[in-house]
């Protein structure tokens, strides 16, 4: 008979209170970025509960690495005027691949998450995983050189892969829609090649990030972001921590009934006879010409083009629905390439399922609306997960290693 040792149970980490300081600048940083207009030093500590003493110490220290600068005076009444402080855009940059099945996207963002310069390149078929890598690393090189910034205000860079990914070793591993790709060392090899300290994340995780940073949910705690390209996927955040769960790879809608391929929605308008044999996808890439063709169609009034679309919409909008009522999230944003050709019907589908949700809108509005970020929501998500990682405030950091 075979003896099964018991799990370990699960302990909390201590802790690490060396490393507070740097927490509750972080969380003074956050703050100031939050907040377009500024805040003064006096905001600042009733807003974070920092002394007084506490805030005026981190904001010198900010003003002298050049992150934050005074913006201007507040007049609050007859006292003396309060200054007021803001982030400095141009102090910092991170960039971002991301790397998609039918396109490789790089972009180089600002301390805002504006993108300041940008390429993309479709993605290459046939195995040569190295030379795939090779390329995108210099193509990284190259943006940071023509923008004329300077190597030591880039922070670091981010990478959004399709799922599954092995973010402790920072791998893809086996991602349906890139065959050649096996259990490749992304993450290391292009930050050998580039000089830069790299992240790896799932690509609909790099975008929940892009919106908590720069786009449509920057003051939601509770968001769920639905990403439409190549694949599908959710990106979660709750009480302002983002979902990762225990390998990295939350967010896989298969289960939801949710779950969608540019590739196999082709196929089935080429089945149908919506689309001629024309359109048939030999590659990821090929996927986009037959769906502008498909949503033409279907704006045009073409019933069966509609309905192929309206199918989609529907099962989307399940899933949706069901994770954001399980998650009690207060804001629901779409995104991604595919996203950008469909949204006008998709969300003339969706948005009536949740606001019909007897379950989602019982005691709270739930906002339901488009990405600010464009089609390049995942490669901006991939420059702001170094962003966040390095100017948020981290929880975690308190913890003992």
């Amino acid at each position: 008979m075979t003896t099964v040792k018991p799990e370990k149970p699960a302990i909390r980490r201590g802790t690490n209170l060396p490393r507070m300081a740097d927490f509750n600048e972080s969380v003074i940083l956050d703050a100031i970025r939050r907040h377009a207009d500024g805040l003064s030093r006096v905001e600042l500590a009733q807003a974070t509960g920092l002394s007084a003493q506490t805030v005026s110490n981190i904001t010198r220290r900010l003003l002298d690495q050049g992150v934050a600068r005074e913006s201007g005076k507040q007049h609050t009444g007859s006292g003396k005027p309060r200054t007021l402080l803001e982030v400095v855009p141009s102090s910092r940059y991170a960039v971002g691949v991301h790397l998609d099945p039918a396109v490789i996207t790089t972009v180089l963002v600002d301390l805002a998450g504006t993108v300041v310069a940008q390429r993309s390149r479709q993605t290459p078929s046939g195995g040569d995983t190295d030379r795939t890598t090779a390329d995108m690393a210099a193509s990284v090189s190259a943006l940071v050189a023509e923008s004329g910034i300077d190597d030591a205000r880039v922070l670091g860079l981010g990478i959004a892969a399709p799922g599954p990914i092995d973010a402790e070793a920072g791998w893809v591993v086996d991602p349906p829609e890139l065959p050649d790709w096996g259990r490749y060392p992304l993450r290391d090899r292009l930050s050998e090649a580039t000089g830069f300290p790299a992240l790896l994340d799932k690509d609909v995780t790099a975008a929940v990030v892009a919106e908590r940073w720069a786009g449509a949910a920057t003051d939601s705690r509770n968001l769920l972001f639905f990403y439409l390209g190549t694949g599908s996927g959710m990106g979660l955040a709750v009480e302002d921590t983002v979902l990762r769960g225990v390998s990295g790879n939350a967010g896989e809608v298969g289960g939801l009934g949710a779950s969608f391929s540019a590739r196999t929605l082709v196929d089935e308008a080429i089945a149908l006879g919506v689309l001629g044999t024309e359109y048939t996808c030999l590659d990821p890439a090929d996927a986009q010409r037959g769906l502008e063709r498909l949503a033409a169609l279907a704006a045009a009034g073409d019933v069966p083009a509609d309905g192929i679309i309206e199918r989609l919409a529907i099962r989307i909008g399940r899933g949706v629905c069901a994770a954001a009522t399980l998650l009690d999230v207060e804001t629901v944003v779409f995104g991604g390439p595919v996203w950008q050709l469909l949204s006008e019907r998709l969300l003339t589908t969706i948005e009536p399922m949740v606001a019909r949700s007897p379950f989602v809108r019982p005691t709270h509005p739930t906002t339901v609306t488009s990405t600010t970020l464009g089609e390049n929501v995942a490669a901006i998500g991939a420059a702001a997960l170094v962003l966040d990682r390095t100017l948020s405030a981290q929880p975690r950091s308190l913890l003992l290693a």
